[in-house]
């Protein structure tokens, strides 16, 4: 079964019929000659925005020369409220700084030290998956908690359903409904002193948010001062040095980047893992061959390495749902692309969601293929059009760990539990701020014949 895809808009609209399309959904906002093109111009009265598919102007943009194609202001707008200034809006030498004091956390061999957290949240999500065997569940839903879970687990060593973890997820949920993935400053140039005009609801969930993790946060320190914090992603950040400056994040500097930590871990994780599954359902033949890969999953963390289908899987799910499905860079200087002049502080679009999909890279692009990731297609488009975690210096610094964490969540799911299709009900994908469906991913739960885990005498599962 061919995976869903939003239908496009015709080649030629208005510049409002387009603008309304783009705030409501960037992906049926765009025609379906951009999944043939190699560059594609838009023009508004105010700025020139160029779509670049052709890998090897990717690769000019994204590896070769990235400080001359910064992150683009203009989509950074509508994320301020509650991102501040953290490391996925900044640019320059505070964007390096960042950078510097960020990676060491993420490092390979941190990723050991994290994996009994990732191992719990699993746990504790195939828990409350079995608990609806024989209904109808939104997967979305679940794996969003579960997303959550892993990151308050890893990052400050508390589970979802601590209080002040609890309260940040559900106050997120509430501002990824209100937040439109553009602010009006996408669209018109405004003056710095000029308000942004951001909804009310959204202002207010953003501050919510912030004050529940400048909370963690101070405690955090506190415990840090008193010798008694964890060792956990949250204290490995904070007592990082800049090995240029000699500084370590300020309180404030710290919630942004918790706040970034937590929309890109939480809600891009989700959002993959949400699709996998849904790809699963009606692909029940690579279901089952992750059931059996995965059965002699016992909580280690060498035993990732060998769930190759599970990785392949995932990563088929990642091509033809990345999560952030496009990112924009400024041209700082004037330049000349496939023989067309592109003008000082034009938006150079890179979408994922085309270069995944597009027809003159990939064979077979709209259909589901893990076993193109065993064979030359790997090396050729794996290297040069795949980027669901963008790619060059930029490349999310968190990509080892989405992949560690999505590979064994789908792996420890599906070896005791099975998903199905719900009759009638297609999702179809569009984008907020990440790929989610329009109406949900509703899936029907069952148990497996022999599932790894029981119940004890007091009720509660136990792996065995």
């Amino acid at each position: 079964m061919k995976p869903p895809k939003p239908a496009a808009r015709p080649d030629r609209v208005s510049l409002w019929r387009y603008v309304k399309l783009f705030r409501q959904d960037i992906l049926s906002a765009q025609p379906a000659r951009l999944y043939r093109a190699w560059m594609a111009e838009f023009r508004t009265p105010f700025f020139r925005s160029f779509m670049v598919n052709q890998p090897d102007l990717v690769k000019t943009v994204l590896k070769d020369r990235p400080m001359d194609f910064p992150k683009s202001g203009r989509i950074s707008e509508g994320l301020r409220p509650l991102l501040g200034d953290s490391v996925f809006l900044t640019n320059g030498e505070t964007w390096l700084r960042q950078r510097r004091i960020i990676d060491p956390a993420f490092e390979g061999g941190r990723l050991r030290d994290t994996f009994p957290a990732m191992w719990a949240a699993s746990c504790a999500a195939r828990d409350r998956l079995a608990e609806n065997v024989g209904a109808e569940v939104e997967i979305e839903e679940i794996t969003s908690h579960a997303a959550a879970d892993v990151i308050f687990r890893t990052l400050f060593s508390i589970p979802i359903e601590h209080e002040v973890a609890s309260e940040v997820f559900h106050e997120f949920r509430a501002y990824q409904r209100s937040q439109p993935i553009l602010n009006l400053a996408a669209f018109v140039p405004l003056p710095r002193w000029m308000p942004r005009f951001f909804r009310k609801d959204t202002k207010q969930a953003a501050e919510k948010i912030r004050g529940l993790i400048a909370q963690l946060t101070i405690d955090r320190m506190a415990a840090i001062k008193a010798g008694t914090a964890p060792d956990d992603l949250a204290t490995k950040i904070m007592t990082t040095v800049d090995p240029e400056t000699g500084e370590t994040f300020t309180a404030e500097e710290m919630v942004d980047q918790v706040a970034i930590f937590f929309l890109a871990g939480h809600e891009t994780s989700a959002s993959a893992l949400a699709w996998a599954l849904y790809l699963m359902a009606i692909n029940p033949d690579w279901q089952d061959k992750i059931a059996a890969e995965a059965q002699g999953l016992t909580g280690d963390f060498s035993e990732v390495s060998k769930l190759r289908v599970t990785r392949d899987v995932f990563r088929e799910a990642l091509r033809l749902y990345p999560p952030v499905p496009m990112m924009v860079r400024e041209a700082t200087g004037l330049e000349r692309f496939r023989d067309r002049d592109v003008p000082v502080g034009s938006q150079m679009v890179l979408s994922p969601w085309h270069l995944h999909r597009h027809e003159r890279i990939w064979s077979d692009p709209d259909e589901f293929k893990p076993e193109r990731w065993q064979g030359p297609e790997a090396k050729t488009c794996g290297r040069d059009a795949y980027m669901p975690f963008s790619a060059g210096p930029r490349v999310c610094t968190g990509a080892g760990f989405a992949m560690v964490e999505g590979v064994l969540m789908l792996g420890l799911l599906l070896r005791d539990v099975r998903v199905t299709p719900v009759d009638g009900k297609v999702p179809v994908p569009e984008a907020h701020l990440t790929v989610r469906s329009r109406e949900g991913i509703h899936l029907k739960i069952a148990l497996r014949e022999k599932p790894n885990f029981l119940e004890n005498s007091a009720g509660a599962r136990r792996d065995v």
